[in-house]
């Protein structure tokens, strides 16, 4: 597979698992991963949360590890970048709200690159008005916005992903293998293209 240039939005309390895992994997089989949060340098770090899911009605949280960026938000230029990667977490809550995060977003859609996005990173999804017609997954408390953003909620097991031409989605960090899997099939065909 070609290399190529991904962009990982992150914020303080995104899922631990979930910017770990893509952030290495993705490096692993030779492309950079360029992880980026407002108002932070590279070299700054932020926290992440662990959910667990321990029979509970939801999840559970607990203190993670520190990130450290490896990009500065405010030099990046999202037309450089071949896709976009969004973790969840608690991050996405509130990185919905920043102006400058959601025109990425809709830079990557716009241009159909391929998008993947995990847990709540739907809600960034949502909030940048990209879901309208769209099949996806996300954490199941996210289907309401998913739904009232137009998206169609697909339904799926824990560990598996849907894929809707360039945007692959999972329901959390135990779908990684074929959220990853599905994400670099889309991306490979992507650069190919």
């Amino acid at each position: 597979m070609k290399p190529a240039k991904l962009l990982l939005l992150a914020g303080d309390f995104v899922e631990d698992y979930e910017i770990m895992v893509p952030f290495q994997a993705l490096q692993m089989v030779g492309h950079t991963v360029d992880a980026v949060c407002p108002g932070k340098k590279k070299g700054e770090q932020v926290r992440t949360a662990i959910h667990d899911f321990e029979g509970d009605q939801t999840y559970s949280e607990k203190r993670g590890h520190n990130f450290t960026l490896n990009a500065t938000f405010d030099e990046i230029d999202p037309a450089q970048y071949d896709a976009l990667v969004i973790p969840g977490g608690r991050a996405p809550e509130y990185l919905r709200l920043d102006a400058k995060v959601l025109e990425m977003v809709r830079h990557f859609d716009k241009a159909d690159k391929p998008i993947a996005s995990i847990c709540h990173g739907a809600q960034l999804l949502a909030a940048a008005g990209v879901l309208k017609g769209r099949r996806l997954n996300c954490y199941p408390a996210c289907a309401p916005e998913v739904e009232l953003a137009g998206g169609t909620f697909v339904a799926v097991d824990f560990s598996e992903a849907v894929v809707d031409g360039k945007l692959v989605t999972g329901p959390a960090w135990t779908a990684h293998p074929k959220w990853l899997a599905r994400f670099l099939e889309v991306l490979e065909a992507h650069l190919a293209g």
